[in-house]
């Protein structure tokens, strides 16, 4: 790795956005924030805005919505 990856890393590690909920809140509520980003993407911000601020900084939480935004089906036929 160069030195210039590492401290750009180590920068963003000590710059985090003090809002950020981390990885434990992220993943506890990722489900109902999922829920909200599919009915208003900004309501999901404003409400969980430690969440928001987590998944812009957390590359792991923000494909683990990604996926779950993917996985979620919302024209099942009704006997679901």
């Amino acid at each position: 790795m160069s030195k210039n990856v590492n401290i750009t890393a180590l920068d963003q590690f000590l710059h985090t956005d003090p809002r950020d909920a981390g990885c434990g809140e992220a993943m506890e509520l990722l489900h109902v924030y999922a829920e909200l980003v599919r009915a208003d993407p900004r309501l999901a911000q404003e409400r969980y805005p430690g969440v928001a601020a987590h998944l812009e900084a957390c590359g792991p939480c923000a494909e683990d919505l990604a996926g779950l935004l993917a996985a979620t089906v919302d024209d099942l036929p009704a006997h679901y």
